[in-house]
């Protein structure tokens, strides 16, 4: 999740450390969880059933930390979580978890890493930012290092996937990357708009769902898995990220915690589902992660 509105408070380097690795380690697990689950349900199915505990996490966040009352449901806040929402979870997920359900963990997973260089491009229309050299050079990297993933697992370790995966594991980065950029227009508290976003998507979650697959099976099976989705990569993860964000005073060095996510998650990916490793996924998550610190990552998820 992006970094939402982080406002300043005194710092606490010790608690930011903490938070960020507990993020880092809740978030290298949601590639393997997804797997899982869409084992178990469809991608429609798998996200209505993450929607409801994301919204009740984020709706304990806010009567905890006491920041809710009625007059910031303006029609504005509305308005903007009613969009937001669309984009995420309506959208994003559908496309993360339909792209997932056709390619190996370790490809979708270092494609949709690329929703920062994404995000990178879409700021120089939206945002009127300007690219540097360095940051040209680190998206050329990055995108190597997509060819190197795709054309090497093929060749070399012998992975298989379909255009159509590897097509909505990179639509999926532009729809975060716009959902980023929306958010940076925003004024509203990141987890008050990340609760009604989800709020008034999961409704319509659920509708596609029914529509499409009819509702979830409840079984111990499903139960885990959407809970897991739905705590960590939609919930918990991301309020401890936000929490270690406002607690330093050195967001960058925090933030470079994250690239150690990719890596941990492809050894949980070896290890629970047993996809055998390829050299190239190494290489090519690698070379994407390289691309990244030269482009200059925000501080967010993945």
């Amino acid at each position: 999740m992006p970094n939402l509105n982080v406002q300043a408070q005194p710092t606490n380097e010790t608690q930011a450390l903490l938070c960020a690795g507990g993020a880092v380690l809740l978030w290298s697990t949601v590639a393997t969880a997804f797997k899982l689950g869409l084992t178990q349900l469809t991608p429609a199915q798998l996200l209505f059933s993450a929607c409801v505990v994301s919204t009740c996490v984020f709706g304990v966040a806010l009567l905890i930390n006491q920041k809710f009352s009625t007059q910031q449901l303006t029609k504005h806040t509305i308005t903007e979580a009613i969009l937001l929402g669309l984009l995420n979870p309506l959208l994003y997920y559908l496309i993360l978890f339909e792209a997932y359900d056709r390619l190996p963990a370790q490809l979708a997973q270092p494609l949709n890493y690329t929703w920062a260089i994404t995000l990178a491009l879409l700021a120089v229309p939206v945002l009127g930012q300007k690219l540097s050299g360095r940051a040209l050079l680190g998206i050329a990297v990055s995108y190597s290092g997509v060819v190197l993933l795709l054309v090497g697992g093929q060749q070399l370790g012998g992975l298989s996937w379909d255009i159509t995966g590897v097509g909505l594991a990179l639509l999926s980065t532009l729809v975060w990357a716009g959902y980023w950029l929306a958010n940076t227009k925003t004024k509203t508290s990141g987890v008050l708009l990340l609760c009604l976003s989800f709020a008034f998507a999961t409704p319509l979650v659920g509708v596609y769902c029914w529509l499409l697959d009819g509702w979830p099976p409840l079984n111990q099976h499903t139960l885990v898995y959407g809970t897991w989705v739905g705590v960590v990569e939609m919930g918990l993860a991301f309020l401890l990220w936000q929490r270690a964000l406002r607690s330093t005073a050195h967001a960058g060095r925090i933030s470079q915690l994250i690239f150690l996510s990719p890596f941990l998650s492809l050894v949980l990916i070896a290890q629970v589902l047993g996809e055998p490793i390829a050299a190239s996924s190494i290489a090519g998550l690698a070379v994407i992660v390289a691309g990244l610190v030269l482009t200059g990552q925000p501080t967010a998820q993945r």
